[in-house]
């Protein structure tokens, strides 16, 4: 716990950009997520943080409804983004995924070039109307992902040939590129050493100006020093939810200062 440092960069109260009321979530009979309520803030880095299975990336993948790909899967209750029903039949999740981008714990570029990792998303969207333009959302794209000055001379080489961190970044760009208004990352530094990692950490830092971060991490240290709010899960219930600081050094609950230090995992 003594490398723990906790940056307190509270910009106050943002606009409310999820609303999460009741959710369960079901695999079969099992129940992964109970009757979680949250509210998660406009630009402001929320990091779920709790032990392995305690729910964290289930609830994380409700945001842009991933688990209806799981065919086991049934989600009950609430999820509101900016007022709308992300749950209504009538919302494409193709639609909300370009709204809601996602980056996983392994960097996964398309086996394309790095141009084409990053204009794919916009030309299936109809964002931009010839080539010029799409020039241009590349090359903004790969700026957000701080990844342009290291790219900008190869971009017709394959994604899959940069480091992993690089990759990760490429991600990012790529997630980035559909003109979001959130951004889910699950674990996104697990798989990255220790310099990719604090390049990962600056950008998501970078990246709240714009969206709202959600990050899943098994990291307290990362949840300590990238986000604002913190929401602790464990066995499937959110137990405390809150700003950061608050979170590892004066917890309400019992559990979440079991969990901090290290009691629980």
């Amino acid at each position: 716990m003594n490398d723990m440092r906790i940056i307190d960069r509270t910009t106050g109260m943002n606009e409310i950009k999820f609303h999460a009321k009741g959710v369960n979530v079901y695999y079969g009979d099992a129940h992964a997520i109970k009757d979680v309520s949250v509210d998660i803030e406009d630009k402001t880095v929320t990091a779920f943080i709790g032990p392995s299975g305690c729910g964290k990336s289930t609830f994380l993948r409700c945001l842009n409804r991933m688990n209806d790909t799981i065919e086991i899967c049934r989600v009950t209750g609430d999820i509101y983004l900016d007022n709308e029903d992300v749950y209504d039949p009538k919302v494409d999740p193709v639609q909300l995924r370009a709204k809601v981008g996602m980056v996983f714990q392994k960097p996964n570029p398309f086996p394309k070039s790095i141009y084409d990792n990053i204009a794919y998303g916009p030309r299936i969207h109809g964002l931009a109307k010839n080539k010029a333009d799409l020039d241009e959302i590349v090359e903004r794209s790969l700026r957000r992902g701080a990844i342009w000055n290291e790219v900008k001379d190869r971009l017709h080489e394959p994604g899959t040939g940069l480091s992993g961190g690089q990759q990760q970044r490429l991600c990012i760009a790529r997630a980035v590129a559909t003109e979001p208004e959130v951004l889910l990352m699950d674990e996104p530094c697990s798989a990255l050493d220790p310099i990719a990692t604090a390049q990962v950490e600056e950008l998501i830092d970078e990246l709240r100006k714009n969206y709202s971060v959600i990050i899943v991490t098994h990291s307290m240290q990362q949840a300590a020093r990238v986000s604002q709010k913190t929401a602790f899960f464990h066995l499937g219930h959110l137990v405390e939810y809150g700003e950061t600081g608050q979170i590892f050094t004066n917890p309400e609950d019992s559990r979440t200062e079991s969990y901090i230090t290290g009691r629980i995992g």
